[in-house]
This record gives C-alpha cells, sequence and structure tokens, in this order.
C-alpha cells in the first residue's frame, strides 16, 4: 500500500506500508544475509546453528536490513504508479516497523510544474547589417599581420616591436624562484609582462642591459610576490620588427584561398566571409531574446536541488576545460586568488538559466504533444557516433534511449518557437 503527497513546492512524500507474506519473506532474507558474517566460536563464519546466530542477531537490525533490501523496489513501483520524476536522490526514513510490517517513507524532489506564457508567434528580427569597406581593409590588416617578416632591427626598441631579452628578477637583492629566463621574444606593447616592464625597453638598442623596477600587482598569483617591489637586470640582445607584404596580387595568392588569384578576388572573398558571419551573429542573438522572451514570460519555482546539480556540472566542466590546457582547477584558484565556493556562485545564475531554459522546453513539447519516433533516435545515435568517429553500439552503451528521445524533443521544441515566430 503506498500514497503521494506534496509536502512543500516541488517535494513530496511517498509514503510505503509492507506487511503480510512480502514483509516475512524481506526478514528472512534479511536474516540469512546478517547470518553469514556472524562469528561464533567452534563453528565457522555463518555456520553456527540458527538459535545460536539468532542470540548475535538483533530483530531491529533484520528488520533495517530488510527495508534497505526492499527499498530500491518499493521506489520505483512508485515513482511509476503515480507518474513521478525524481530530480535528485530521494530520501529514506521509517516511520514504524514490527514483525508485522514496515511503515517507510522516501522523501521525493520531483520536476516542478511550469506555467508557459506565450511561446508562438512572438517578433523574431534577424536582419544583419551590410559589411563596408572598412570592415573588410580592417580583415586584411590582420591577414598582413599574419604573413608579415619579423626582420632584425639596427634602431631602437618602439612600441610593437619584439625584444629579445635575457632576464632575472631580485626582490631584496635575492633572485625569485620563476623570474629567469634567456632568449625571451617580448612584443612591447602587447601586456603580457608585469605592467611597467614593457614600456622600460623602450629606446633600448641591441647590446643594452638596464635594471629596470617594478611592482608585481596586489593579486599576483605567487603569494610571496603580491605587490612586491623587485628589480629585473635585462639584457637586450636583439630588437626586431614586423615588415607588413604589400597589398598586391601577388600576397592574395600567397594566402592561399580557394579561387583567388587577385586582390580584388580576396576582398571579395573577406567580405562574403563577414556577411555570413554577420548573417549567423544576428540570426544567434534574434533567436536568444526569442527563448529568452519565452523563458522569462514562463514561471516556475526550480528546486535547489537542481540547481545544484547543475552547478556541480558546470564547475566539472569547467576544470575539464582548464584540464585540457595543462591547468588544474586548484592552480587557477591560487592563481586568481577564488575559492570553490566564489567560483560555484559565479556559476549558479548560469547553472539557473540553464535548469530553468530545460523545464519551459519540457514543457512546451508536453503541451504540444511532440513525439520521437523510434527513427529520429536510431539517427540520432548515428549521427554522434560519425561525429566522433565511435561504433554506434558505444554510443548506446554510453547514451540511454530515454536520454537521447528527450534531448531530440527539447530540440523540437526550441524549433518550435522559431519555426512560429513572426518576422
Amino acid at each position: 500500500m503506498s500514497t503521494w503527497n506534496i509536502i512543500e513546492k516541488s517535494k513530496g512524500e511517498l509514503k510505503v506500508t509492507i506487511e503480510g507474506q512480502a514483509w516475512k519473506d524481506a526478514q528472512v532474507k534479511a536474516f540469512d544475509k546478517l547470518a553469514k558474517n556472524v562469528e561464533i566460536p567452534g563453528f565457522r563464519k555463518g555456520h553456527a546453528p540458527k538459535n545460536m546466530i539468532e542470540k548475535s542477531v538483533s530483530q531491529n537490525n533484520v528488520m533495517i536490513e530488510a527495508i534497505e533490501s526492499v527499498a530500491n523496489q518499493l521506489l520505483q513501483e512508485g515513482i511509476k504508479e503515480y507518474d513521478l520524476w525524481p530530480v535528485a536522490r530521494p530520501e529514506l526514513a521509517i516511520d514504524d516497523m514490527n514483525e508485522d510490517k514496515a511503515d517507510i517513507r522516501f522523501i521525493i524532489v520531483v520536476k516542478p510544474e511550469v506555467t508557459l506564457g506565450e511561446y508562438k508567434g512572438l517578433p523574431y528580427a534577424e536582419d544583419a547589417s551590410e559589411v563596408a569597406d572598412d570592415e573588410v581593409n580592417a580583415e586584411l590588416a590582420k591577414l598582413q599581420e599574419n604573413y608579415a617578416d619579423m626582420i632584425t632591427k639596427e634602431g631602437a626598441v618602439e612600441n610593437g616591436d619584439t625584444a629579445v631579452i635575457d632576464f632575472e628578477g631580485f626582490k631584496d637583492d635575492i633572485a625569485f624562484e620563476g623570474g629567469k629566463a634567456e632568449g625571451h621574444h617580448l612584443v612591447i606593447g602587447s601586456g603580457s609582462f608585469i605592467p611597467g616592464f614593457e614600456e622600460q625597453l623602450i629606446g633600448a638598442v641591441a647590446g643594452d642591459e638596464k635594471d629596470i623596477n617594478v611592482v608585481f600587482p596586489e593579486n599576483y598569483h605567487a603569494e610571496e610576490l603580491k605587490g612586491a617591489p623587485v628589480v629585473f637586470k635585462v639584457k637586450v640582445n636583439e630588437v626586431k620588427s614586423k615588415q607588413l607584404p604589400e597589398l598586391n596580387d601577388e600576397f592574395a595568392k600567397d594566402v592561399n584561398a580557394p579561387n583567388v588569384e587577385t586582390l580584388e578576388d580576396l576582398k571579395n572573398l573577406i567580405k562574403k566571409d563577414l556577411g555570413e558571419n554577420k548573417k549567423t551573429e544576428v540570426e544567434n542573438k534574434a533567436m536568444n531574446d526569442l527563448i529568452t522572451k519565452v523563458v522569462e514570460g514562463a514561471t516556475v519555482d526550480i528546486p535547489q536541488e537542481m540547481i545544484e546539480d547543475e552547478t556541480n556540472q558546470l564547475v566539472n566542466d569547467f576544470a575539464n576545460r582548464l584540464q585540457q590546457q595543462g591547468f588544474a582547477l586548484d592552480q587557477f584558484m591560487q592563481m586568481t586568488g577564488q575559492t570553490i565556493e566564489q567560483i560555484r556562485e559565479q556559476m549558479g545564475k548560469d547553472a539557473e538559466n540553464k535548469v530553468k531554459l530545460r523545464l519551459v522546453l519540457e514543457a512546451i513539447a508536453k503541451a504540444e504533444k511532440i513525439e520521437v519516433s523510434d527513427d529520429e533516435v536510431e539517427k540520432e545515435y548515428q549521427a554522434i557516433a560519425d561525429q566522433y568517429k565511435m561504433e554506434i553500439a558505444k554510443v548506446k552503451e554510453l547514451i540511454s534511449t530515454l536520454s537521447l528521445s528527450e534531448d531530440i524533443r527539447i530540440r523540437k521544441a526550441y524549433d518550435l518557437i522559431k519555426d512560429t515566430a513572426t518576422k
């Protein structure tokens, strides 16, 4: 026997009574399991007579073990009977138990109800502006920079030059760790070094040796150098400057772009690419604005557990991205002076927005009775397998059919919002 009642917001209680033969059988199995671990002198572990084992195993422990052994099955039956969708691990509580019956309850946080606002026929604008000549010229200038040659310069260091330097840093006349390098290429004006360092190299020539006085920032990652005044002993080995290629047909050919033979061809290609990029940016912004209106127009009381779970996912994703770049999350926190609590707080709002977006899209899919066919699921499995160059059987091991089907439903709801918008 079971009942389901909401006790607050999206939290409810699934109450279950276990009695009769089912409860007796559960206790017998529980006793047999506990008996295997009972040690009584003169007998092998778990092989003493039952009446002796019964003295060592309390009835209370047997009943608790019996409840734990059947709890998951009872939970799944209740979830199916009342069509529940838990969003966090349910909590188990025992209200009463004796040899004849047990009264237990599961405290379950379920997916909240969503009250939808308008989501069809909303205004949608995606007009992209024309590509101006200045924008094309700016891209040409970037290409020039990319194809520039670095040549040795006889004169003094100027902003934009590259100084090839040896340096060693000293704090209180003692060299500090990580403050020494040889043959370092420093682009003057890049802001890649400690504030004030690059400016003091302007005017130097190859062969110069000089002391550069700087103060480390207060937020520097190394504790012993935060806010510390230091001296770098620097030798300028070489000064290099960029030699930009001339903008002509020869340069256009060197770029080696498809169907580009002349400078005019290159400009047309740049203009075409910029136009496509603008169109994509405008479409993305228009769609984001549209989705924002739909989400803001809906009302939903999101359980904190859902936000916490999504925050955990965002933090894990961030840590994985850092790892791919050769950093650990602990290193990042040390360098930035942030705590894990601060990082979680920063990501908390994004997590809440993501959860609400998905809940709203799920509600739209339900309202519109959007369905997903077996063929659509199979095609999605194949697409994932092709994208990641995996066997489709392996993909199916990693992603459940139910999960993938739900993702497709969400995507269909997203497309419905766009397809019904007015332009």
